[in-house]
Formats: C-alpha cells, structure tokens, sequence
C-alpha cells in the first residue's frame, strides 16, 4: 500500500463520532490522564459567567471517553456536580463509580436526586462489520439503556431528565434539503450504511420502552463533534493533519454532506436542554451549516496554509477500511443535519459557520 493510501488510511481510523468505553481498563485509564492535561476552552467566558449548574448533580453513564470528558470539564467550570459511571475499575474514586452495563448494581444509588443523566455508553463503531463486532455493538448500547431504564425507574427520586446518546446517522443518504427532527430514516444502498441505521432505530427503540415513567426523557442525534482535545476519536486532528501533511483532498466524490458542532456549542446545547424543561424527543445535536465533503477539505487546506491535496479516490478508501479493519461508510455517507428543535427554542450558537469554527480551533493548541 503506498504512504498516501496509509496516511488516508490513517484518518479512517477515527471513528465518526461515538463515544467508546469498551477497550481495556488500563488504556482508558492512560488516556483519560492524558486528555486531563488538556485545557478545554481557552475563552475564560465559561468560567465567568452565570453559573446556572451550580449545586446540579449530572450522572455521565459511560462517560469516560471523549464527549464525557469534554461534558465533565464544561459541567465542572459551570459549577456542576458530576459522576461518571465508568466500566474501568482503575478509574474508581470519589467522580468514578463502577458499572458493567449490563446488570443493577450499587452504582443505581447516583442516580437518585440527579438533576440529569446523559448515556454515553457505547462499543466503538470504528470496526469491521462482522458477526461478533455488529453484536457488540448493538449489546453495548441496547444493554445499558435498558438497565438505565431499569435504574431510573426504581429511584425514589428519579433524576429529572435523561439524555440518551443516538446519532445523526439515523438519517437517510442525501444530497438534498438538509434534515430536520422530522426528516427521513431510512438506509441507502450507495452509502453502504444498513447496520448503522438499524443500530441507531434499535438503540432509540430501547429508549422508548425503559420505563422510566417519571423522567423527561431526550434522544441525541449528534453530529461530528470538532474539538481541540488531543482525543484520537476527535475527528479535526486527523483531518488537519491530512491537510497539513497535503493529502487533505475530496473523500471519494466529496459530495458527500458533513455534519458536524463545535466543542463548546455541543456542552452548550446539552445544558441547553437540561434547563428547558419543555425540550423532549429526538433533538438534532449539530451546527445549521452543514458543508460538503470537498468544500471542508478546501478549508482545511486554506487555514493549514496548504495549496494541495491529494484526493482519496473510493478504492483508496476501501483499500484503506480493509486493512484498518473499519468502514467506508464512516466518511462516503452523506449526513445534511440541521437542528431543528434547537434554532426553534431559542439556542444559540457560538460557531454556527464552519469556516469561523475551523478557524477558532485553529487559533488553539492544535495537537501535532
């Protein structure tokens, strides 16, 4: 395989946007170390203002990788109480509470009284699409939602509202109208994205029937979070060293919709929905400017300083999943997202444009 299709290949192992905590005890707890090093937000803006998270206690289910570490350190700075349940024994301590995900166990104590629970829980998508990964997967997120329900039901005072991870993927392929809350599910055969759309309808299925009776409940359809943290699951430092190294060319026919939310608008937007009490259902977690695959990698390169970059033809990009025992449909799908529910309530974003959140994250610390 030439250096160009391995350095493709290289970006291909970055999952699309789903939180892991399934791999070994010692490696979360080395990476969590290391991301602990990172400084979340530079803007000192969320230090300063209006703490209206202080005395609130949030359960993160899960919550030991990427999106849960970018949640505590904005829940903390917001003055928040936060408790990770966290499948690594290493971890224990007095903000990591052990779980299995799978069985009722001393840890349902944390959820009574939370002001929120957010289920992060969830095998890594970032894998070939065999037998025993598709079960994985799919147990790995049916499995905690249920014993969450489960959970939340038994508590005497069950926690106020539950956020459940999902994902944008659940949306039909398309290169038309962007979609809404209300926009169509459904897989395509060109995007070769089946599995990931029954995985998604069975996951938000699970969340339907917990019986949690009692607790506002909430369905995450996130995008591609960027974000500053040296995290490998952060889709931005792969795609900007692409673009620095000048392989930061279209994907496939670069036709294909990105959609994608700035760090600091994604905490944003879930405190968001834990204030606004009349705020249920699917939510699209995702900036309104959704950009075309070729159109980002352009400004990628603009920003890096970068007058080339060499394309990543679909064979290359095949080539690449196979030998890094992942899925093309991790970047040839077209996700056009936009967020419905939360333009109609009031939120407003920080980065709404990409370019300007590009550039944002630029101007940080951005991991080599």
């Amino acid at each position: 395989m030439s250096r160009i299709t391995h350095d493709i290949c290289d970006m291909l192992h970055v999952p699309h946007h789903h939180n892991s905590n399934t791999g070994s005890n010692r490696r979360e707890e080395v990476h969590f170390e290391n991301r602990n090093q990172h400084e979340f937000n530079s803007d000192q803006s969320l230090v300063t203002s209006a703490t209206t998270l202080v005395g609130k206690r949030m359960v993160l289910a899960g919550g030991g990788g990427y999106l849960g570490n970018l949640l505590k350190n904005h829940f903390r700075q917001r003055g928040g109480d936060v408790v990770i349940l966290t499948r690594a024994k290493a971890l224990i301590g007095e903000e990591f509470v052990h779980w299995d995900g799978k069985t009722i166990g001393p840890w349902t104590d944390q959820l009574d009284g939370a002001d929120a629970l957010i289920n992060l829980a969830g095998r890594s998508v970032n894998c070939r699409y065999h037998a025993r990964n598709r079960g994985e997967m799919m147990d790995s997120r049916i499995q905690t939602t249920r014993v969450l329900g489960e959970a939340v039901e038994r508590c005497k005072r069950p926690p106020k509202v539950w956020l459940n991870s999902s994902t944008a993927t659940i949306y039909k392929h398309t290169l038309g109208p962007a979609w809404d809350e209300s926009g169509e599910i459904g897989w395509t055969p060109k995007a070769k994205d089946q599995f990931s759309v029954e995985i998604a309808t069975e996951w938000e299925r699970a969340f339907d029937e917990a019986p949690a009776t009692n607790t506002r409940r909430i369905k995450l359809r996130t995008a591609m979070v960027l974000s500053r943290d040296p995290d490998p699951n952060n889709a931005f430092t792969a795609l900007h060293r692409l673009a620095r190294f000048g392989l930061g060319g279209r994907m496939g026919d670069g036709r294909q919709y990105v959609s994608w939310i700035h760090e600091r608008d994604f905490c944003r937007a879930l405190e968001f929905l834990i204030a606004n009490e009349n705020i249920d259902g699917p939510v699209n977690i995702a900036a309104p400017d959704p950009r075309p695959n070729a159109e980002m990698m352009r400004m990628f390169r603009k920003h890096c300083g970068m007058p080339i970059g060499l394309p990543a033809a679909q064979w290359m990009l095949e080539v690449g999943a196979f030998f890094l025992r992942t899925e093309t449909e991790l970047i040839i799908k077209s996700r056009r997202v936009i967020p419905g529910k939360l333009s109609h309530q009031g939120f407003q974003f920080d980065h709404d444009n990409f370019e300007e959140a590009l550039m944002n994250l630029m101007a940080g610390k951005v991991p080599a």
